[in-house]
């Protein structure tokens, strides 16, 4: 199979405030702009930040709406992390480790940009844990 880049759309109030988060902050590549929309190279996934007039509220928990990446290395993961941390984006959770010796186990952290947009990024220790159901008995 080919390459396959994935592509996803979000909502946006500005497009100078969201060039600032995900170009200077997060560390995105500007593809095009248009006064309607942005759209960015994650890591060579596409995403495209649609400006809105609706609302944009902040939801209670980081379930059920959020975006991010897996990382398949570890230290790529840790770079990004860094880079957050440099930046001053803001966490929505901090860094941590979940499922800790299990065949689940992986670092995780969560960002939130000033639309309230939730993107969590990923390692996990396993990969094959990242689409196979694994038992969580050791």
């Amino acid at each position: 199979m080919n390459q396959v880049i994935f592509h996803l759309a979000f909502p946006i109030a500005n497009i100078p405030q969201a060039k600032a988060y995900y170009i200077d902050g997060l560390g995105c590549i500007l593809g095009r702009e248009n006064p309607q929309a942005l759209i960015l190279n994650l890591y060579g996934h596409q995403l495209v930040a649609h400006t809105t007039k609706e609302p944009l509220t902040r939801q209670r928990g980081i379930y059920p709406r959020h975006f991010g990446l897996i990382f398949t290395s570890e230290a790529d993961w840790q770079a990004l992390l860094e880079r957050a941390l440099a930046q001053q984006l803001p966490f929505r959770e901090e860094a941590k480790n979940r499922f800790v010796q299990t065949p689940l186990e992986h670092r995780t952290f969560f960002l939130e940009d000033p639309f309230y947009n939730l993107m969590e990024f990923k390692y996990y220790r396993h990969a094959e844990a990242i689409l196979v159901v694994l038992s969580m008995k050791k």
